[in-house]
């Protein structure tokens, strides 16, 4: 039997610490997305065995401080694209500057020195990634989707989709539905 599911990666992590935090009983305060504030001192075995815990998961504690803010721009990337918020007239400049209380320029050149990769191409993944998440659950039309994501037209997302997948938005719906409609029981 196949099984499809729908999830909130946000969700998942959100519970994956909270979950290991309180197995290692540690108190804790969740901050924002991927920040956690541990209450009290904390030994360097009980990190060391939190760090453990949360491996196997593939979360892992960021101590370097560049590494530490590229994780918060990715972080703040991702609630924004996956956010049912309505972001359609806001530009993702803004809203990372705002979010993040830093120059975009700093930001943004941070971020490629970084990754190798810039922000406008990490948030294309994302994006696509969510397209294909919506699509899976098959609740939107993709003049829906494009207007959420803040797409200028369907042409210009099934463009970006085509070049990121190497698919078009409707032959990967099509491969979906066969996909389901295979489904033996």
């Amino acid at each position: 039997m196949k099984l499809f599911f729908k999830f909130d990666i946000n969700i998942i992590c959100k519970t994956i610490l909270q979950e290991q935090l309180e197995n290692l009983g540690l108190g804790y305060q969740l901050l924002s997305f991927g920040e956690v504030q541990i209450k009290g001192t904390v030994s360097d075995e009980k990190l060391q065995e939190l760090s453990d815990s949360i491996s196997k998961y593939g979360i892992e504690i960021v101590e370097n401080q560049k590494s530490i803010l590229i994780q918060k721009i990715k972080d703040t990337i991702i609630d924004m694209v996956f956010s049912d918020e309505d972001l359609t007239s806001l530009k993702s400049s803004v809203y990372l500057s705002e979010k993040l209380n830093l120059n975009y320029g700093y930001i943004s050149n941070l971020f490629s020195e970084v990754t190798y990769t810039s922000i406008e191409n990490f948030i294309i993944i994302q994006k696509i990634e969510r397209v294909k998440q919506l699509l899976l659950i098959n609740e939107l039309t993709l003049t829906e989707i494009a207007y959420k994501l803040n797409y200028s037209s369907v042409a210009h997302l099934s463009t970006q989709f085509k070049n990121t997948t190497g698919l078009t938005p409707s032959a990967f719906q099509r491969i979906i539905i066969k996909r389901r409609n295979n489904i033996t029981f």
